[in-house]
C-alpha cells in the first residue's frame, strides 16, 4: 500500500504503514514514535468528535488541544463511521495492505466488528496488530476500563510516591499511558524484524498495568527479597542512601551518590570530612544504617548556600546535581535547547509545543514534525491510495460511512 505524505517520510521504517485506531494517550504516544521512525500512520477517528484527546483541554490554541498535539504530528486523519456496515468494509480494506494495526478496543466489539485479531489475519497473515488495553487481553479483569491514574494506583506506583509520612501521590503526568507506548513500540519493531524475515504477523498485547509493574521492578524485587513494605518517602531512593532532594538556602536540589567514591568526593566537597573518615560509613550499606543522622547533617550544610553555588561546587567534583526545574526552566535549559528536545507544532506561532521522540537515530538528522491532522482532513487521500475512485468516495460520503472536512464532492 503507498500513501503520499505533505513531505515524503525518511527513517528505518519508511514505507510501513501503521493503521491506528486508538484514542486518548498510550495508543496515539506509540503511533507518533513509529511515525518519527519514519512510518506513514493513518489515524482512525470517530465521526463529529475524533479521538477523545482532541476535546482534552483547555488549553487550547485555536481550538486545538494541546494535549492532543503533543501526541498525534506526522499523522494522516481518516473518519470511518464503524456503525456502518461500509465504514466497516473500508477499515477492512485498508488493513488488507497495512502492516500494523493498534486499537484499544474491548474485545467483544471488535468481533462484532469483524476486526479481531482472527478476521483480519485471515484476510492479512502478514498483519502486526498490537492491542492496547488498562490490563491486558486475558486475567479475571481484562473487560475493565483503564486510565493512568488505575494503573499507576494498582501496580503499587503511588504507594512509593509523595511526601515522607503522607498521602500516596500519582505522578503528575501521563506516566502509563507514556510508558506503555514506548513497550508498543519495541514490540512493533521487533514483530517488523519478524514480518520481514518471515512474512508472518503477529498479535501484540501491551498494557497499562504491566507497563507500570515494569516501572517498579526494583522495588518488587527488594521487597519480596526482604525489604520492608515501601512507603512515601519523599523522593529518596530505597536503595542509595544519599539520593534525594535537598533545600539550599533558595530553592531545592537534587544530590545522586550512585558509589563509594563518589560519597568520598561529595564530602569533601561540601566540608564534611568528618563523615568521609568514619570507616562504617564507607559502603552504601553503612550509610542506610545512619541515613537520618548522615542526610540531617548534609541538609544543615546544603541549607547555608544558595543552590547555584553548589551546582558549581559539585559540578567540579564530578557529584550528579540539578536544580529542580520548572517547566518554564526546561524550555529555556541549553541542553534541551541544544538537542532540539522541544519541537514546535508548525503554524502555531509559538503556541504549542511536542517533545522529540527520546531516540536519536543517524539516519534521520532531522526530525520529522508534521502538524497534527485536521479531523478527516486525509480521508479522500487515504481512500484513493486504498484503490478507490473519486466517485465511490463521494457515494461512501453521501452514506455517512466516512468523512472529510467539509464533505466536498468531486464533479
Amino acid at each position: 500500500m503507498t500513501t503520499e505524505a505533505s513531505s515524503s517520510p525518511s527513517g528505518p521504517l519508511a514505507g510501513t504503514v501503521v493503521v491506528d485506531m486508538t484514542t486518548s494517550y498510550a495508543g496515539p504516544t506509540a503511533s507518533m514514535y513509529l511515525a518519527d521512525l519514519g512510518a506513514t500512520v493513518i489515524k482512525v477517528e470517530r465521526p463529529g468528535h475524533g479521538d477523545d484527546a482532541r476535546a482534552w483541554g483547555p488549553p487550547f490554541v485555536d481550538g486545538a488541544s494541546a494535549w492532543f498535539a503533543s501526541a498525534n504530528r506526522n499523522k494522516r486523519s481518516l473518519v470511518l463511521n464503524l456503525r456502518t456496515q461500509e465504514g466497516r468494509e473500508v477499515l477492512v480494506r485498508v488493513l488488507e495492505k497495512a502492516d500494523v494495526f493498534l486499537q484499544n478496543m474491548n474485545p467483544s466489539k471488535l468481533v462484532r466488528m469483524g476486526i479481531d485479531h482472527e478476521s483480519l489475519h485471515a484476510r492479512n497473515p502478514r498483519l502486526i496488530y498490537c492491542a492496547m488495553s488498562g490490563f491486558g487481553l486475558d486475567g479475571p479483569d481484562s473487560d475493565l476500563p483503564g486510565y493512568d491514574l488505575v494503573a499507576q494506583a494498582r501496580s503499587g506506583l503511588m504507594s512509593v510516591t509523595g511526601e515522607k509520612g503522607g498521602r500516596p501521590q500519582r505522578v503528575s503526568t501521563a506516566l502509563s499511558d507514556i510508558v506503555t507506548g514506548m513497550s508498543a513500540v519495541i514490540a512493533i519493531n521487533a514483530s517488523l524484524v519478524r514480518q520481514q524475515r518471515s512474512g508472518e504477523g503477529e498479535v501484540i498485547d501491551v498494557a497499562l498495568l504491566d507497563s507500570d509493574l515494569a516501572l517498579m521492578a526494583p522495588r518488587i524485587a527488594a521487597h519480596v527479597a526482604g525489604e520492608p513494605e515501601p512507603a512515601p518517602s519523599g523522593g529518596t531512593d530505597s536503595v542509595l542512601a544519599v539520593y534525594q532532594p535537598f533545600e539550599a538556602a533558595d530553592r531545592t536540589i537534587v544530590v545522586a551518590i550512585g558509589n563509594d567514591p563518589m560519597w568520598g568526593r561529595f564530602c569533601d566537597a561540601v566540608g564534611l570530612p568528618d563523615l568521609a573518615a568514619q570507616g562504617d560509613l564507607a559502603d552504601n550499606a553503612g550509610r542506610r544504617a545512619r541515613r537520618e543522622e548522615i542526610t540531617g547533617r548534609i541538609a544543615e550544610r546544603l541549607a547555608e548556600r544558595p543552590a547555584h553555588e553548589w551546582l558549581r561546587i559539585l559540578s567540579a567534583a564530578d557529584i550528579p546535581v540539578s536544580l529542580v526545574q520548572t517547566l518554564s526552566e526546561v524550555l529555556k535549559d541549553p541542553q534541551v535547547i541544544a538537542r532540539q528536545s522541544v519541537l514546535p507544532v508548525p503554524g502555531a506561532q509559538g503556541d504549542m509545543v511536542s517533545v522529540r521522540s527520546p531516540f536519536r537515530l543517524g539516519s534521520i538528522p532531522e526530525a520529522r514534525n508534521e502538524r497534527f491532522p485536521d479531523l478527516g482532513g486525509d480521508t479522500r487521500d487515504v481512500l484513493l491510495a486504498a484503490g478507490y475512485s473519486d466517485h465511490e468516495v463521494d457515494q461512501l460520503v453521501d452514506a455517512g460511512a466516512v468523512s472529510t472536512p467539509t464533505a466536498e464532492r468531486v464533479r
